[in-house]
């Protein structure tokens, strides 16, 4: 029911799930996470992955930590075949090493996290970004780099980073790494919406409803009418609030690009 597109070999649904959730990152607060990491046992996880699959998700956008690897390398030897696209924010030296353990756990892809982006435009050290990129090359398999903002994407691509895709956040909210707390403005998805536009690269959108600010067919119209035709949107699942919540955004996914087509 959700289309698919070519993504840098890969296909992939145009609707992916996001990890943060299963991680405890609401951006809500430290109520919010506890709730979340309590609700997300191993078991949901892998339950909500498949799900996903039957409704018509092909790809979800995790993390590269203990806590998620174990996850996945039980989800794929009991049979999942949901495409891992691998999110890496772990310390210079251990880049590498997690690059590598996911792909042995089955990553199809992998990107450099948010934050690290964003460090290296505030630097202006797009060295600080081609040897983490040349490191997922060098296992064979996609490249992306990450940021909340999008000045930092345009300069990158600009510059001419040799990034397979780009993985851009709907709001600025690059503070919450610089130690100055959450921040959503409602005035940050069309700038965003617009760098994806000109970069010529697939990119992924994230955070495009603002960690559950935004409602969620809003979100998804507003990106869906904004992005590229080949984009996809990343978003992030919480079942406890609702547990029909990846069979209702795959179906309004669905019914939105159908209307467009």
């Amino acid at each position: 029911m959700i289309p698919t597109v070519e993504f840098c070999g890969l296909e992939v649904s145009r609707l992916m799930v996001g990890g943060n959730p299963f991680s405890g990152f609401s951006h809500q607060g430290p109520e919010r996470d506890e709730e979340m990491v309590n609700y997300y046992t191993a078991a949901r996880i892998k339950e909500t992955l498949q799900r996903a699959e039957a409704a018509g998700i092909t790809t979800a956008v995790l993390r590269s930590d203990d806590h998620i690897e174990g996850i996945m390398r039980e989800y794929y030897s009991e049979g999942g075949q949901i495409q891992w696209i691998l999110q890496v924010g772990v310390k210079p030296d251990e880049f590498r090493d997690a690059v590598a353990r996911g792909v042995r756990l089955g990553a199809r892809a992998a990107y450099i996290h948010g934050g690290t982006g964003d460090k290296a435009y505030a630097e202006r050290d797009l060295d600080a970004l081609k040897e983490p990129i040349g490191h997922i090359h060098d296992h064979g398999i996609p490249a992306g780099v990450g940021s909340h903002s999008p000045e930092a994407h345009r300069w990158m691509y600009e510059a001419g980073l040799p990034a397979d895709f780009h993985v851009v956040s709907f709001f600025n909210c690059g503070s919450l790494h610089d130690g100055k707390g959450e921040k959503f403005d409602a005035q940050d998805p069309p700038p965003a919406c617009e760098v994806m536009r000109e970069i010529h690269k697939p990119c992924i959108g994230y955070k495009i409803m603002g960690a559950g600010r935004v409602d969620a067919r809003e979100a998804l119209e507003f990106a869906f009418a904004n992005i590229k035709a080949g984009d996809c949107v990343n978003v992030g699942m919480y079942r406890g609030d609702n547990d029909n919540m990846v069979e209702e955004n795959a179906a309004t996914v669905a019914a939105i690009l159908g209307e467009t087509t």
